[in-house]
């Protein structure tokens, strides 16, 4: 579909094809202010400038990040802030990303480890067994076991 000044709109269902989301999905953004109202025709339909692709490639984009769409939505929007204001803005909150990305990197970090003893204890006895060791029972079950206690 072509609008009046020639450039690419498009109904919600062309959108969503385009997309790769639906149009319930399409619409809950427009609730949450992560898009701008599109446009109505006379019967009511919403029309989406060509525009509204890219905001919706950087709304996955930013997803995929591991941004919350509230996050999302502060990033693209900062109502009344402009230039410095606003960078300064996504700055910091960049900034906090960053540190709940570190904190969950030493989460994962101390879980391998964990995981790793386990994995050694288990060779280590499974070894064991093999050399006539008998038919232990598994260390890592047990330390469970006793830790839920």
């Amino acid at each position: 579909m072509r609008s009046a000044a020639g450039s690419k709109t498009y109904h919600i269902g062309e959108l969503a094809a385009r997309s790769g989301l639906t149009p319930d999905t399409l619409r809950y953004y427009e609730r949450l202010g992560l898009l701008p109202k599109p446009h109505r025709t006379g019967g009511g339909f919403r029309v989406y400038s060509a525009e509204t692709v890219e905001w919706l490639r950087f709304i996955k984009q930013a997803q995929t990040l591991g941004f919350t769409l509230r996050e999302v939505r502060d990033l693209l929007g900062f109502p009344g802030a402009a230039g410095v204001t606003r960078c300064r803005r996504v700055r910091d909150m960049l900034r906090g990303k960053l540190a709940e990305l570190e904190t969950r990197l030493a989460e994962l970090q101390a879980f391998q480890r964990t995981l790793c003893g386990y994995l050694q204890d288990c060779e280590r006895t499974l070894q064991e067994s093999e050399r006539g060791g008998g038919d232990p029972r598994c260390p890592v079950v047990d330390t469970l076991k006793t830790e839920r206690r």
